[in-house]
């Protein structure tokens, strides 16, 4: 692992990125619903699920940031939400099971998951040196 002095990542640092379960199921739920979109759940009714849109459905504002795309679909989260997670990358993957009531993946037999790893000291020093987040 990398000490406190390393140099900063000089490739891009994905915030969230997807399996390939997951890129499968993201290209069929496009392929019946057309464009997509994530928003991570910060709780509630389907826990903290990232729960799948048709793209637009669910209007995001100024409280949520966009942490990138997995599968051609821009993934949300709370800016408050995003203040936790910030020094994670979001794995989206599939299991088994039945997905969050509002999402897309709901009634396939298989649901979205997050899980997360933190960032290498490497790639938190290139997002740190980033505009924006």
């Amino acid at each position: 692992m990398a000490g406190p002095m390393s140099a900063p990542a000089t490739a891009p640092v994905a915030r969230v990125v997807a399996t390939p379960a997951a890129l499968a199921l993201i290209a069929e739920l496009a392929a019946r619903h057309g464009p997509l979109m994530f928003h991570q759940s910060g709780g509630c009714c389907d826990g903290s699920a990232p729960m799948c849109y048709p793209a637009g459905e669910l209007l995001v504002g100024q409280a949520d940031v966009c942490l990138g795309e997995i599968g051609g679909a821009q993934f949300y989260m709370t800016r408050a939400q995003f203040e936790y997670w910030q020094h994670t990358r979001l794995v989206i993957d599939v299991v088994p099971g039945a997905g969050g009531m509002f999402s897309l993946e709901g009634r396939t037999g298989k649901r979205f998951l997050t899980r997360s790893e933190l960032f290498s000291d490497e790639e938190a020093a290139w997002l740190a040196a980033q505009p924006g987040l």
